[in-house]
């Protein structure tokens, strides 16, 4: 009986190391996370779909449309803020980060479209505006009262440094000072972005306070995370030390260009950053950052060595503005080796989408095609933008009298804002694409007849059918889920082509970024692959099976297959 005993004692321990070593909530047997199988889709609430057909998009809206986005294969979509906001920078200046703006609906709609996403398998992603509030948020009425209230504190009020001079030279990235001058107190209030946008001080207590109280106010209804934004700005240099100015040039707004060196990426934002993990860990929660970086190593430092930002996005991969294999293949190895999960994106709300960046009117449909391969199949997390699956273009307005965005009327004709990127979503060949009966709050592109949800649909050979098989080809793969990372022929300056590997699985990516037929040959048997023959899983030209000695691409084609 004893020795029964033991034995049971024993396994019972053996299985509980198991069990520690893999990380809670793990989705497989690798200890993979939610957030590393998913395929994540921004949205922008006002311009997704508009269900009350008042000219902007609402959530109702979002909920209408939740049976495509899980046709499409999304897991998680980020909604760009919905909160109360006076609208100055379109939501991103937040009154109440707990509420929803009545333009999208109410908290009760916000609880529906939860509720009616976990059925369908969507979990929802909110835009936490971690730098700043708007100037009507009750904590900025109260904190410029007067020098004396209590949250006085939680925003950044200095005096001047003499008569109609600022604290220092630090500039707006919306053009001007970062400083505003209220008469009422006789100071000068910061702010990074727009003057009704000023910026918290995180160095307070409260203030990180009531902020993670808000990441639990909404981690309780059920959100699965916060895509944070801004977060390189959070912290200033206490001193306010001038940051350098670059001789002799100007930006788009005529103001002399500085180096943000003293109020951006400052290191106390990583501190707080754990301890923004610490509270989505509690909620299973995944943390995306908005992390403008310039090399691998200031993106590795948001991973915090799994105790920071899960998903720091890598814009550097935006920045491979051609289609070259191999600056593609630079980016890819250096944040494929980084400490962290690779996070990919293309576009957002804020850059000009991929098909106008890397495309043209000729080829425009085959490297939409192209592009959604490369990223859907890397290691890795996608993040895509809406409509970019149905080969959404830039709208930019061609007036200033057309520009919405407040960047663009102050820039003209040098910035012309980000309207472009945010035009209404094209659902079919109705008036307004679908989206709304009245006019719409910004312009729909007028090639919504031709590229639209609905006419894709029913073509078999449209972006959004390749999209989808794409994502579901991703989904449903494991080497393409989970498996290692190995660049192929990376001497050839036209055709990228790495090999995913997953014990004894092996899926081949090969993509034509070239405007020419190709040729790829591969010799795999260093890689422990002796098969030369490959079964066609995804592919831009009607093969079933190829020679991988030898593969040929039409211009921009795109073959991915299983190689045994």
């Amino acid at each position: 009986m004893i020795r029964k005993l033991a034995v049971f004692v024993l396994l019972a321990l053996f299985a509980t190391s198991l069990f520690a070593q893999q990380p809670a909530n793990a989705v497989d047997d690798e200890g993979h996370q939610w957030w590393q199988h998913a395929v994540f889709y921004e949205l922008y609430p006002r311009s997704f779909a508009d269900s009350n057909n008042d000219g902007i998009g609402d959530l109702n809206g979002i909920n209408q449309h939740l049976d495509y986005l899980q046709w499409l294969g999304v897991d998680a979509v980020w909604i760009s803020p919905m909160f109360p906001s006076p609208q100055v920078d379109f939501g991103y200046d937040v009154s109440d980060y707990e509420n929803v703006d009545p333009k999208y609906g109410t908290l009760a709609d916000m609880d529906k479209l939860i509720a009616d996403g976990k059925e369908h398998k969507i979990k929802f992603i909110l835009d936490f505006v971690v730098n700043h509030t708007s100037d009507k948020h009750p904590w900025f009425i109260e904190s410029e009262s007067s020098k004396t209230n209590p949250k006085r504190d939680w925003y950044i009020w200095r005096d001047g440094k003499g008569p109609n001079q600022p604290p220092n030279n630090w500039t707006s990235t919306f053009g001007g000072s970062a400083w505003k001058f209220d008469p009422k107190t006789n100071q000068y209030y910061y702010h990074y972005f727009y003057a009704e946008q000023p910026d918290l001080n995180w160095r307070n207590p409260a203030v990180e306070k009531a902020m993670f109280d808000t990441n639990r106010f909404w981690y309780k209804k059920g959100i699965a995370g916060f895509r944070l934004d801004a977060v390189d700005t959070m912290f200033e240099d206490p001193s306010l030390k001038d940051d350098p100015v670059v001789p002799g040039k100007k930006n788009a707004f005529g103001d002399p260009v500085v180096k943000p060196v003293y109020n951006t990426k400052l290191p106390e934002m990583h501190d707080t950053l754990k301890r923004l993990r610490t509270v989505a860990d509690e909620y299973n929660a995944v943390l995306i950052g908005e992390t403008w970086t310039s090399n691998i190593q200031q993106l590795e430092e948001y991973y915090g060595g799994g105790k920071e930002i899960q998903m720091p996005m890598d814009f550097m991969f935006t920045k491979v503005d051609k289609l070259s294999p191999p600056d593609f293949r630079k980016q890819i190895a250096a944040v494929d080796a980084a400490q962290g999960w690779p996070v990919y994106v293309l576009s957002n709300h804020d850059i000009v989408r991929y098909i106008d960046r890397y495309g043209n009117a000729q080829n425009k449909y085959q490297v939409a095609k192209l592009l959604s391969a490369m990223y859907m199949t890397l290691r890795g997390t996608p993040i895509m933008y809406y409509g970019e699956e149905i080969g959404m273009e830039n709208n930019d307005p061609k007036r200033r009298e057309d520009v919405q965005d407040p960047i663009g009327r102050r820039g003209w004709p040098k910035e012309k804002g980000r309207d472009g990127e945010r035009t209404p979503m094209q659902w079919n060949t109705s008036t307004n694409a679908g989206f709304s009966t009245t006019k719409p709050w910004n312009a729909v592109d007028p090639a919504y007849k031709t590229y639209n949800v609905e006419t894709e649909k029913k073509d078999p050979n449209s972006i959004l059918n390749w999209y989808q098989k794409v994502i579901a080809l991703r989904k449903s793969n494991r080497a393409l889920l989970d498996g290692k990372y190995v660049a192929l022929n990376e001497s050839d300056p036209n055709v990228l082509s790495y090999l995913r590997s997953y014990k004894g699985e092996n899926v081949l990516v090969v993509l034509n970024m070239s405007g020419s037929p190709q040729k790829a040959k591969f010799d795999l048997s260093g890689q422990g692959v002796k098969g030369t023959s490959g079964a066609t899983l995804a592919s831009t030209a009607k093969a079933a099976t190829v020679n991988v000695g030898d593969i040929s691409l039409e211009p921009y084609g795109v073959w991915i297959g299983e190689v045994k």
